[in-house]
């Protein structure tokens, strides 16, 4: 009797309980939001506020300790001249890195929604994915070695006649150094290689959803090629650049692992975030640091949203 009353009970619980989520919809939508709220609730926004909580604790530089001290000195040193030197800098890289990943990613982006099919785009969304599946600082250690003299590059340089052109390139002030490995171009090149995956991927998204029947209208209409890009398809890509943008833009800012292997000294603010936090244990200094970021991309989609470019998601 036990063996075979067990399981209708268990079958009448289970169906019980299905009638009810049926019957309760915002219940059962309510249950299914809670672990994930908690999740992001508590660890993600919870570790935030802790890390810009801390911000305001006050370093002892005599004792090399954290003082639960409330100061605004943290912020203060940020605009300091080598302090802001280091947030022009990233800055600077950041903005040209998320440009020319928009140059380099929409004729590959548009030519993914418009032309390729089946196998074709099959093979393009593999080669646009495939640098992603390998580890991050193998690519990041694989370009020192292909930028460094020696390498692949200065090979066919070389092969190209163009060697004293790359020297007099790189004795540029504020792009080069003694090599490509250690220059601020050969930063750019690495960093754009890593994240430009980030900006193909939203763009071929947003072409997708424009219809091809408004640029054949276009077209009817007289507009030229160039006016029906900029006129018709840009704006309505529009969504997926700031979207790829966000990436490229926020993870070069807070990026730490390649402005130590490629390009000249000079930190970034990811890295001194690192040198901060884990050399010299001035976790306020380093929490005051993460600001800069989040400040900066607040900006960009507060500026983003008053364009419009989020109307069209």
């Amino acid at each position: 009797m036990m063996s075979t009353s067990l399981p209708i009970a268990n079958k009448g619980i289970r169906h019980w309980c299905a009638n009810f989520l049926y019957r309760k919809p915002t219940f059962f939508l309510l249950l299914m939001l809670v672990p994930p709220l908690i999740w992001f609730g508590t660890v993600y926004l919870g570790s935030l506020f802790a890390l810009l909580w801390q911000s305001l604790y006050t370093f002892d530089d005599f004792t090399m300790s954290v003082l639960p001290e409330f100061t605004l000195a943290n912020y203060r040193n940020l605009f300091e001249l080598a302090n802001a030197d280091i947030v022009i800098r990233t800055f600077s890289m950041a903005l040209a890195v998320t440009i020319a990943s928009v140059i380099l990613a929409f004729p590959m982006a548009y030519y993914m929604a418009r032309y390729a099919t089946g196998a074709e785009k099959g093979f393009f969304y593999v080669a646009v994915m495939l640098p992603m599946w390998a580890s991050y600082i193998v690519k990041a250690y694989g370009w020192t070695v292909i930028l460094a003299k020696g390498g692949i590059i200065y090979w066919l340089i070389d092969r190209l006649g163009l060697t004293s052109a790359l020297e007099a390139f790189l004795a540029l002030p504020y792009v080069g150094g003694n090599t490509l490995s250690t220059s601020h171009v050969g930063r750019f090149f690495v960093f754009t290689y890593i994240w430009l995956p980030f900006m193909i991927l939203p763009i071929q998204a947003a072409l997708e959803r424009v219809p091809a029947n408004l640029l054949q209208a276009s077209a009817d209409l007289g507009a030229k090629p160039s006016q029906s890009f900029r006129h018709v398809l840009l704006p309505l890509a529009i969504p997926g650049v700031v979207a790829g943008s966000i990436f490229t833009f926020s993870l070069t800012l807070g990026d730490y692992i390649i402005p130590q292997l490629v390009g000249p000294s000079g930190l970034f603010i990811g890295t001194m975030v690192y040198t901060m936090q884990g050399s010299i244990g001035n976790i306020p200094m380093a929490a005051a640091f993460t600001v800069v970021p989040i400040v900066l991309i607040g900006i960009y989609l507060s500026l983003a949203k008053r364009w419009g470019a989020f109307d069209a998601l």
